[in-house]
């Protein structure tokens, strides 16, 4: 992904193509009010009403990270509005107007900081220049303030309104020149904001995907081969088509298999209800699976296996490992390892479709629906711009839907009863066993110190899957994982086993496993050097200084880590005797873990009770952390970090894992996979931001990772016992 979105000047004019009041916003879901009859599109961001109301398009798909609010911030804060008069719609699924709009990696922040900023400007300098011409001055003589042209006595101070329809005709600025408020300048980036969706939340309104309701439309329940790679050998749908209500069975790829194979079936009725009982009637016979062992009790002794023996592949070596190692005071070895982990969205997968004469209309809760568009057409077979998606909100994306295979199968339901619109929702059941899963690891890690405690070489044998000695979505592993160039002998390596299990992004894509893999071993090895955790990471980063970035990746600021190591520190009291001598057990523990991601530094503090019968309950947890300059919503930023904290607690101590056999999901429901609920989360959750002179970051994904190893070293301390195998077991 590029590292900012530009909106040239000729998708800023693209208003002049579009239908009604000129811009492609939303309006078959209405999150809000519509603008006032007569309003005026300044560009394809903006329209202002008659009575100063200005609707502004929000532009990604919003999936709880905020976003919804967070975008239009920026161009309101360029416009110099009063966020009362803001209103927000969302807008259709079109980057080649809106740039890209994707929900995922944490960036929304860092590619939109700037256009966003731009269109406000934009069309602020157009509003000046409309004003300048209708009053006779020079524009340079006048300014703005809260959606008002003030002249430079102060005499004149006229609503946007009053000028909107002349500027709506100018030419259009070069956004990238518009000139952009100074930071001191802010008054909406850096003030808490309430969510824009939150009171029709609160109320039950339809905002969600699963709430689509569009006229005569139909629905849909499906039926997945249970094993992952099986296709359907025979069918008899005749019970389910005399089902009363029913009105197709389609057959179709759920696109976990290749083009041509077929290994779903879809039951079309009258409601979702008589659709879902219907399909236990089809008589279905599965192909024989794929061959291998695909069970994890297998992938596990595979894994134990592999990591005895040199990694298949070199991810990173640098200076002699193998002689630092032989040359060390001391040698610290562990092996980690982590299990598949469903998504488990609140809302299951769905979305609608209608296709007719050719064109596809689709309402779907997709993170990444530029990439559905193109895995739709083809299926297909119609051209991308023959597609409309209407973007609706999100229940729970967390990765789940950047993988867009409901948006697929929704439509070829749809092609197989033109004309009618069908509404396509998984139950609990379908949604996990039918999930594209972070995929499990193992690691076996080796630490060489030196007579001070000192770290002289590092190594570590991953194993997880993949093919042809490429490794599966999200099976992959930074070269440069933490500390790798801060350590004078390194040798990360990996070997691959193959699975049938589809596999996909997880919130905060693999560092929520290597985030516990590495910080979990790192304390270990500052309790064999005599020191805790903090100093060791103190040490190793050494001097203020920016190391060079990955091949995909952001360069990475060992001053920036050490201030939020310090941070936290600081507000948890952290005691650093820990670890030097001192008696664990007692059934109290304070843990730390620190961890870079998404361009987001993080350390978090976890204090746990470790109760009767292995009980671990997470009384508070600090967290500090630099995203950046600014923090745009502080409000929604301080839940998000609330919200990564709690999502990691619960993959540490829950028991949520993703077992398979005989090629097929074991789990169903919560019942089984099961989600944090309120009396499980801890009693506090603080959050402090370090500032730095950083453009600002996302922060939707970095901080989880660092509460996970938290939580498993305070465990550690409370108990003496080092627990190196997600979810953390005691009894």
């Amino acid at each position: 992904m590029t590292a900012r979105a530009a909106i040239d000047r000729r998708s800023f004019l693209a208003v002049s193509v579009l239908a009604g009041a000129g811009l492609a916003f939303d309006a078959r879901i209405p999150l809000l009010a519509q603008g006032a009859a007569g309003a005026v599109a300044i560009n394809v961001f903006v329209r202002i009403a008659a009575d100063n109301t200005v609707t502004i398009g929000a532009k990604n798909p919003e999936i709880g990270q905020g976003v919804r609010t967070m975008l239009p911030m920026l161009i309101a804060e360029e416009m110099d509005l009063d966020w009362t008069q803001v209103r927000i719609e969302q807008t259709l699924a079109n980057d080649a107007l809106y740039g890209p709009q994707v929900a995922g990696g944490s960036r929304a922040t860092p590619v939109n900081w700037l256009p966003m900023r731009q269109v406000g400007a934009a069309a602020r300098q157009m509003i000046l220049t409309a004003a300048a011409a209708e009053w006779r001055v020079d524009a340079a003589t006048l300014s703005t303030d809260r959606g008002h042209v003030v002249d430079a006595s102060g005499a004149r101070r006229m609503p946007y309104a009053a000028f909107a329809a002349r500027a709506a005709g100018l030419p259009a600025p070069d956004p990238t020149t518009a000139p952009l408020k100074a930071a001191e300048r802010f008054r909406i980036i850096g003030t808490p904001v309430r969510g824009v969706d939150t009171p029709a939340i609160v109320r039950g309104q339809p905002l969600f995907g699963i709430d689509t309701d569009v006229p005569d439309m139909l629905h849909a329940a499906i039926l997945i081969s249970p094993v992952f790679g099986a296709t359907i050998a025979s069918l008899d749908d005749r019970a389910t088509r005399a089902v009363k209500g029913v009105a197709a069975v389609v057959p179709l790829n759920s696109g976990l298999v290749g083009e041509g194979r077929t290994d779903a079936v879809a039951v079309v009725a009258d409601s979702w209800w008589t659709a879902s009982q219907a399909r236990r009637t089809l008589a279905v016979t599965w192909s024989s699976p794929p061959a291998g062992d695909h069970d994890t009790a297998a992938y596990d002794r595979a894994a134990t296996t592999l990591m005895e023996r040199e990694p298949q592949h070199d991810l990173y070596r640098s200076g002699d490992a193998a002689a630092a190692m032989r040359g060390a005071h001391r040698l610290v070895t562990a092996r980690y390892d982590y299990p598949f982990l469903a998504h488990a969205t609140l809302e299951p997968q769905n979305c609608t479709a209608l296709f007719r004469d050719g064109q596809l209309e689709l309402w779907a809760p997709s993170q990444s629906p530029a990439a559905g568009r193109k895995l739709t057409a083809k299926a297909l077979g119609i051209d991308p711009q023959a597609i409309t998606i209407h973007m609706t909100r999100i229940g729970g994306g967390f990765g789940r839907r950047l993988m867009n295979d409901y948006m697929v199968q929704a439509a070829s339901i749809a092609k197989a009863v033109p004309g009618r619109p069908v509404k396509l929702l998984y139950d609990r059941a379908d949604d996990i066993r039918h999930d594209f899963y972070r995929p499990a690891g193992w690691h076996r890690l080796t630490a060489g110190l030196d007579a001070a405690g000192a770290i002289v070489a590092i190594r570590d044998h991953f194993v997880s899957f993949g093919t042809a000695g490429e490794p599966a979505i999200a099976a992959e592993m930074s070269p440069l994982e933490f500390p790798a160039q801060l350590v004078p002998a390194v040798h990360y390596g990996a070997s691959y086993l193959a699975t049938t299990v589809p596999t996909g992004w997880l919130r905060a894509p693999t560092s929520n496993a290597m985030a516990f893999v590495f910080q979990g071993f790192l304390d270990e090895v500052a309790e064999a050097a005599g020191l805790d955790l903090p100093e060791l990471l103190r040490r190793t980063l050494g001097a203020a200084r920016t190391l060079p970035p990955p091949a995909r990746g952001a360069a990475f600021d060992t001053g920036r880590a050490r201030a939020v190591i310090e941070a936290v520190c600081t507000r948890a009291g952290w005691r650093p005797a820990r670890g030097h001598g001192l008696p664990r057990g007692g059934g109290r523990g304070q843990g730390f873990g620190f961890y870079f991601s998404h361009a987001g530094y993080f350390a978090e503090v976890v204090d746990v009770t470790v109760g009767d019968g292995g009980v671990v309950r997470v009384d508070k947890v600090w967290v500090a952390g630099d995203v950046g300059q600014h923090v745009i919503n502080p409000l929604n930023a301080v839940h998000q970090v609330q919200g990564a904290v709690i999502e990691g607690i619960a993959q540490a101590i829950l028991g949520q894992t993703i077992e398979v056999r005989g090629g097929a999901v074991v789990q169903e429901s919560f019942a089984d996979f099961p989600l944090l609920r309120i009396d499980g989360a801890p009693a506090a959750i603080d959050v402090v931001f370090v500032p730095s002179a950083a453009p600002p970051t996302g922060l939707g994904e970095p901080a989880l990772p660092p509460v996970i190893p938290a939580l498993a070293n305070a465990v550690h301390d409370a108990t003496g016992k080092r627990l190196r195998s997600l979810p953390l077991r005691l009894a």
